[in-house]
């Protein structure tokens, strides 16, 4: 006898009857397919997601992701299980400074606060004074003493938006960069602002093209009143309120998914087309079922690192505003 395919749970069926036999709550970033973050329960930036994980009641946390972002929930919330559907969803930007190599900066800059951005790995984090997203970047400098010289890693573009924010002379940047954010040029910016002069512009501070913006804003190339460099929840709140007849996004295509869902008469088209993370991208629908229905795979931290790490990721949360999610 066939199976009736009408009847047949589907897959998001499938994953909501495991999520409740295993106690377990789904996070998702922006960057998620949408048929992920479709069928999580809570969906936003990488802040909003670190505050949910550290607050939910669920025993178990599965976080539709990269890996660092998963590595942040459970130092959020150690006594949880923190599951990742695939364990090789990296993250190239937080692959250009490892513990090692942040030891010698600090060696080199004997004093200086360390504020390392959320997109690193636990024993970076282990290494630094106070982590940040993109929603709360400019805050968490802003609350270290004006005197005190900044060590800012690993993103140089978020570095140096951050740097144009508070006006500090004593910050250093490291030079690290998302290859998917750093392939979003000027030029291509340009060229779609004079196709559509009328559109808003929305723009990540990761991008390549985030300081280039600023200049070209200043001078009159693109429209200074509607031309906004902020971090995806920014892009969120900005498109709940938008009227504009187009918006042009630069950032993961991913995000294109949440701001269309909040606002169905602005047309919101990406910068780059092509501008899509593979390790995002890595988080299937057969990886997710498989993740709840066998437990992986499973967060782990050595308890050393762990301890470290988490001070740092707790002052973050603690800074600011919630950014939005689901």
């Amino acid at each position: 006898m066939t199976v009736d395919q009408r009847t047949a749970p589907s897959w998001q069926d499938e994953v909501r009857r495991l999520a409740r036999e295993r106690d377990a709550v789904v996070l998702a970033h922006n960057y998620q397919e949408p048929a992920i973050q479709d069928v999580a329960d809570h969906v936003g930036d990488s802040l909003a997601l670190s505050r949910i994980a550290a607050s939910t009641d669920a025993s178990t946390i599965v976080f539709c992701g990269v890996h660092f972002m998963a590595e942040t929930a459970k130092l959020l919330s150690p006594d949880k299980t923190v599951l990742i559907p695939t364990a090789r969803a990296g993250c190239s930007l937080a692959d250009t400074i490892d513990a090692d190599q942040l030891r010698a900066w600090k060696a080199e800059n004997p004093g200086a606060a360390v504020v390392a951005y959320v997109n690193t790995s636990a024993a970076v984090k282990a290494e630094a004074d106070v982590c940040c997203t993109s929603s709360n970047a400019v805050e968490v400098v802003n609350s270290i003493p004006a005197d005190q010289p900044v060590l800012f890693l690993p993103d140089q573009f978020l570095g140096e938006h951050v740097r144009r924010q508070t006006g500090r002379t004593n910050l250093q940047v490291w030079m690290g960069e998302c290859h998917v954010h750093a392939g979003i040029s000027p030029v291509e910016l340009r060229a779609q602002v004079a196709a559509d002069p009328e559109a808003e512009v929305l723009v990540h501070p990761e991008c390549g093209c985030a300081s280039s913006t600023i200049w070209l804003a200043g001078r009159g190339e693109l429209p200074a009143e509607r031309t906004h460099i902020v971090s995806t929840a920014g892009m969120l709140e900005s498109a709940r309120t938008m009227t504009a007849t187009k918006a042009l996004v630069a950032t993961e295509i991913g995000m294109l998914h949440q701001l269309r869902k909040v606002n169905r008469h602005t047309t919101f088209e990406p910068v780059n087309p092509k501008a899509s993370c593979r390790f995002m991208k890595m988080i299937t629908p057969e990886l997710l079922v498989r993740c709840l229905r066998e437990g992986r795979d499973e967060i782990q931290l050595p308890a050393d690192i762990a301890e470290r790490a988490r001070e740092s990721v707790q002052r973050m949360v603690a800074i600011g505003k919630p950014a939005g999610a689901r």
